[in-house]
């Protein structure tokens, strides 16, 4: 069911749980039931109503939050989720309600001391696309920087920052990495290591000294300002 798009795995055991899946017919009730590829799988409507409801919420986040659960004193981004932090211009017409806080879980991550662009949601759909193995939803970031070695960084190390890194033991993907001006760089990345662009940086003597997401896919920041949010559009796709 996950493969075939439908929802994600979580989603699929739920919904059989509940006896809203159907092998040619019949209704399955035991996870982890074997299906030929010439068998079709149906689901009740009961399963897509509920999967409308489900949210996805974006929000510009602020230095000092983490992006999941709560850890070493810090809060995590979903306590921002709150009506008086709606923005103003959300042209959502989506009532909040406090029942869109359960499951709502970040698609992605983002460092406590970087600011910007984070999705919240409900819908595994929406999860897997974004952070699953084979997600190919490109995410950019506005970095600036200090060179650490003393005067312009070589062209060398830019292009090792765009393909020739490794990292973990392994090649990172390529990127796209350009300057923006005398110290902001623009990172494209495919791939979400832990501190990745914080890391890649550190190999080639760049420090870094502000980090902020502002594109997941073809979902922009835009005028989303710090600790506000909204939800994602009908007609939003990433």
């Amino acid at each position: 069911m996950s493969e075939l798009g439908l929802c994600s795995r979580r989603e699929a055991d739920e919904w059989i749980a509940k006896g809203w899946v159907r092998v040619d017919g019949k209704v399955v009730s035991e996870l982890g039931t074997k299906v030929h590829p010439s068998q079709r799988v149906t689901v009740e409507r009961q399963a897509a109503a509920e999967q409308s409801k489900r949210v996805t919420i974006l929000i510009n986040k602020p230095v000092g939050f983490v992006s999941g659960q709560a850890e070493d004193g810090y809060k995590p981004a979903v306590a921002l989720i709150k009506p008086e932090n709606r923005w103003e211009e959300d042209r959502s017409t989506e009532r909040f309600h406090p029942t869109q806080l359960r499951s709502l879980v970040p698609a992605g991550r983002l460092d406590i001391d970087s600011v910007g662009l984070l999705v919240l949601t409900q819908d595994g759909r929406v999860a897997k696309k974004l952070i699953g193995e084979n997600t190919d939803v490109d995410k950019e970031y506005l970095v600036r920087v200090q060179y650490l070695k003393g005067g312009k960084l070589p062209e060398a190390d830019l292009r090792k920052l765009n393909h020739g890194l490794w990292m973990d033991g392994k090649p990172l993907l390529p990127a796209k990495v350009v300057w923006q001006n005398d110290d902001q760089l623009s990172f494209t990345l495919r791939e979400g290591k832990k501190r990745q662009i914080r890391r890649m940086c550190e190999m080639v003597g760049l420090k870094v000294i502000g980090l902020k997401r502002v594109r997941i896919g073809k979902v922009r920041l835009g005028n989303l300002p710090e600790g506000k949010w909204r939800y994602l559009l009908p007609d939003e796709h990433f």
